[in-house]
């Protein structure tokens, strides 16, 4: 990689770093965002990365994932065989694929596109140089660099990412694809920033991929920012199968203006460490966001899902179903908050977290809270924790059903409540098929993603009808 550092982080290499490098990294930044870089590092260094003293951090230990080396890329390799990186084979899934190939954009034609209804695709750093205006409205505004330490770090290192951006009253002609790609043979230190703005009206689904490709160690800090204008609505979804060795920090902050609307789906296959950081703001009223999400964890697998969805505005609906199965030693925690404040009168917002633990030594740290200023709002929360129900285990095993099967019926019918809201009906069929093959111990990551591969030659399939049990 060029450009690259290879020692343990910490807090001080980059700090140094960021000195030595500040003319690089900042190259083709429009005045605006040097200033903002150097703030985000200034904040970066109060702050330091975050430790489990700090109580949104106490189920969460990086200390393994930074006692590993890793080669710092300030800049990725040129010379990229797009073809044989990215390829897309969902049978009838008709999306635009962008490719992201160890932490930067990547084409094959042109860096980025404008297409003949307005919107406009590609690289967040080429987007800098020619939309400067349009990109300096939106990029820093929504992340909180202030308290989050990640954040503050991306915004002071990232250089490239994905771009779109869909004008007023367009909606996109097909889901958009992002496939985050982590492939190579030294172990990883990558930050990438993705900027994402809907116009007033528009409508876009996005589908969006963390992959691995081999079993190397790697260490992701990856900043999403999405705006969607008055009216707009956006179908989101984030896929992850990463390897075992991996660490993921993604946050994803959502702006939603007057009226606009947002279903957003997470699925966790696979992943040594990852944490999903999701910040969602209603700046308008009459906002409506839904947020779903599936873990299938085991081995020594970690996942930390924080929400956050902050009701500044009346009328704004929201709700949050996550549901987990975590098997052998794998942990996980869910920490949902939910902010009415005064003026946010009608506010309508459940949160739901429910887990299966299939062992004694799986675990999951659950923390679903409301946080209200006003009388009138309709707000619910609740959390369960438990085993396989043993009375429908024993029903189906009096119908002569094998205790595998009976296993894997039942925790495919609890997982089916989040991959059912999938509403594009080709990565929903996949998505089932892959949760099956994962239930099975039998998804793990390959040469190529497993969501981009060839459709396999032995589908997994039941032979119960299951609507019949």
């Amino acid at each position: 990689m060029q450009g690259a550092v290879k020692q343990c982080i910490t807090k001080e290499l980059m700090l140094t770093l960021y000195g030595d490098r500040r003319a690089v990294i900042s190259a083709n930044d429009y005045p605006g965002l040097t200033a903002l870089r150097d703030d985000a590092i200034r904040r970066f260094q109060e702050l330091g990365f975050p430790t489990t003293k700090l109580e949104a951090w106490k189920h969460t230990d990086l200390k393994e994932s930074f006692a590993k080396e890793y080669d710092v890329v300030l800049k990725a390799d040129d010379a990229v065989d797009v073809q044989k990186v990215f390829r897309c084979n969902i049978p009838h899934l008709d999306t635009a694929i962008m490719g992201q190939l160890n932490g930067e954009y990547v084409s094959k034609d042109v860096p980025l596109m404008t297409l003949g209804n307005g919107i406009i695709m590609g690289s967040l750093a080429e987007a800098m140089k020619k939309y400067p205006a349009l990109i300096e409205a939106h990029l820093g505004k929504y992340a909180d660099s202030v308290t989050d330490s990640f954040t503050a770090l991306n915004t002071a290192f990232s250089r490239d990412g994905v771009f779109i951006y869909v004008p007023d009253n367009v909606k996109s002609p097909k889901p958009v694809q992002i496939i985050n790609v982590i492939h190579h043979d030294e172990n990883l230190f990558l930050q990438s920033r993705n900027l994402i703005v809907l116009g007033k009206n528009s409508r876009l689904s996005l589908v969006h991929c963390d992959d691995s490709y081999n079993h190397q160690p790697s260490f992701s800090n990856v900043v999403t920012e999405i705006h969607l204008g008055e009216h707009a609505f956006m179908d989101h979804y984030k896929l992850q199968n990463l390897n075992n060795s991996s660490t993921l920090i993604s946050s994803v902050y959502f702006q939603l203006e007057a009226a606009a609307g947002l279903e957003s789906h997470y699925i966790s296959l696979n992943g040594g460490l990852l944490r999903n950081n999701l910040r969602l703001r209603f700046n308008g009223p009459h906002g409506n966001a839904n947020i779903y999400g599936i873990y299938l964890m085991d081995r020594k697998q970690h996942t930390d899902n924080q929400v956050f969805v902050d009701h500044a505005f009346p009328d704004c609906t929201s709700g949050e179903l996550f549901k987990g199965i975590l098997d052998e030693h794998s942990s996980a925690v869910f920490n949902g908050h939910v902010l009415v404040e005064r003026n946010a009168v009608r506010t309508n917002a459940y949160q739901s977290n429910r887990n299966i633990l299939l062992t004694e030594t799986a675990k999951i740290n659950s923390k679903p809270f409301l946080e209200i200023y006003n009388d009138d709002v309709k707000c619910s929360h609740g959390s369960t924790t438990g085993q396989l129900d043993q009375d429908a285990m024993y029903y189906l095993r009096q119908r002569g059903i094998g205790e595998e099967s009976a296993r894997m019926l039942l925790m495919y019918a609890y997982a089916d409540e989040v991959i059912g809201k999938i509403a594009i009906d080709p990565l929903r069929r996949r998505v089932e098929d892959m949760v099956k093959k994962r239930l099975q111990g039998e998804l793990q990551i390959c040469e190529a993603c497993v969501l981009h591969c060839n459709t396999p030659e032995n589908p997994v399939e039941f032979t119960i009808d299951m609507t019949k049990i």
